[in-house]
């Protein structure tokens, strides 16, 4: 298998190298045999670049790979100036044109996190926080590599989330595709076929004959029809006020509601956890974690909480009048607030309400794929069924 990396070494600086290996770990120990630091290593020989060689590039800053080389960087020793010259011109544009402001902004005498500020597109607030606490505290490498593991829990149960309704979807798609497949196809021909039967067969068999002889008259008109309403139901899903109304009917059904909740809980306090481990006050951090609740209602609650938490109260008390934590949450709180490790607990918490998730998502993955199935199969069966009445009706008759 073929491989692309971007290592380090410190005669060579930065290098993109291509090599053959098993598995990106055989590429790991060649590239350490050889005396290189490996960044990044990603397999070059997936069908996808090859025919299409735009897909694989990122539109948007890779923040997530521009940390972890970074870190790699700073933890072989390196100065942040010269860890900032060695990613220079090694990497695809626009990521190089980000570094050399970075770059050019270091050699003038400016901070790190200060020339980061100015590109909010490319380092979010939470980023930036976190490399202006580790300028206070010398230990860059550190700071980075907590974060780098914050992004990597957050997106590993994202891509958990996502890869439990790919099966779904597939099946939903897959199904519709027959469906009208067979409606749109295949009825038609049967109509014609079946045409003068009359009025002998069942009422449902009658109406899908009607509706394959209206289908085969008709059929430019349906399809140019089809596909306008196909681009209308995309049109109005990008709408900003269909998401919203969509996201606000989710969070109003009963189940879905609470692991909706369960959700922002768990990135709120995973944030909140990384932060304060940085050294960011606690009211502070907890105003930099209002935009990762999404909900209306819960962003209100953490304004209310901050409030309280400015004036005195605990934050075990100020979470649990504002509903920003569960029962369990609440008493994993108060230890941390007894104990002064509240940074620690949180993160703990975090974790807790990630399995809370993925236990869910794991039993409503067993539940609606059997219900999905059943149910394309039961609207398929029943159309070849009312198909082949008329067979069975001619059958009859010549009996």
């Amino acid at each position: 298998m073929k491989f692309r990396a971007k290592v380090y070494r410190r005669d060579a600086g930065v290098a993109i190298i291509d090599l053959d290996a098993a598995d990106i770990g055989h590429a790991q120990r060649e590239l350490r045999i050889q005396g290189y630091r490996p960044l990044q290593i990603d397999a070059s020989d997936n069908i996808a670049a090859r025919l299409w060689p735009g897909v694989s590039r990122r539109r948007a800053f890779p923040l997530l790979i521009f940390s972890q080389e970074l870190a790699a960087l700073t933890e072989a020793g390196l100065s942040l100036i010269e860890a900032i010259d060695a990613l220079h011109g090694r990497s695809a544009e626009p990521t190089n044109q980000t570094i050399a402001r970075l770059r050019t902004s270091l050699r003038e005498g400016r901070s790190l996190s200060g020339a980061m500020a100015d590109m909010p597109e490319q380092f979010p607030e939470l980023f930036v926080a976190t490399i202006r606490s580790s300028e206070e505290t010398g230990d860059l490498a550190r700071a980075l590599r907590r974060y780098i593991d914050y992004r990597l829990q957050l997106d590993e149960l994202r891509d958990k989330l996502i890869a439990a309704a790919v099966y779904p979807a597939l099946l939903l798609a897959v199904g519709g595709v027959v469906v009208i497949f067979l409606l749109g196809y295949v009825v038609p021909r049967f109509a014609l076929v079946f045409e003068g039967l009359g009025d002998n067969l069942p009422y449902l068999s009658r109406l899908l004959i009607g509706w394959g002889q209206f289908a085969a008259n008709h059929m430019p008109g349906l399809a140019a029809g089809f596909a306008l309403l196909l681009a209308a139901g995309g049109y109005t899903l990008m709408r900003s006020e269909t998401r919203s109304w969509l996201n606000e009917f989710a969070w109003k059904l009963p189940l879905v509601g609470e692991r909706l909740r369960i959700y922002q809980l768990a990135r709120f306090t995973r944030t909140l956890a990384m932060l304060l481990s940085g050294g960011i006050p606690l009211v502070t951090a907890l105003g930099m974690v209002r935009e990762l609740l999404r909900q209306p209602l819960l962003q209100s609650a953490l304004e209310e909480a901050t409030r309280a938490i400015r004036e005195g109260q605990s934050i075990t008390d100020a979470f649990a009048r504002h509903g920003l934590a569960t029962d369990v949450g609440l008493k994993m709180l108060a230890v941390g607030e007894r104990s002064g490790n509240l940074a620690p607990m949180l993160d703990k918490l975090a974790s807790f309400y990630d399995l809370e998730n993925q236990r869910f998502v794991a039993w409503s993955s067993r539940l609606i794929e059997p219900l999905f199935m059943a149910g394309i199969g039961l609207v398929v069966g029943v159309i070849v069924l009312l198909m082949y009445f008329p067979i069975f009706e001619l059958a009859g008759n010549l009996q």
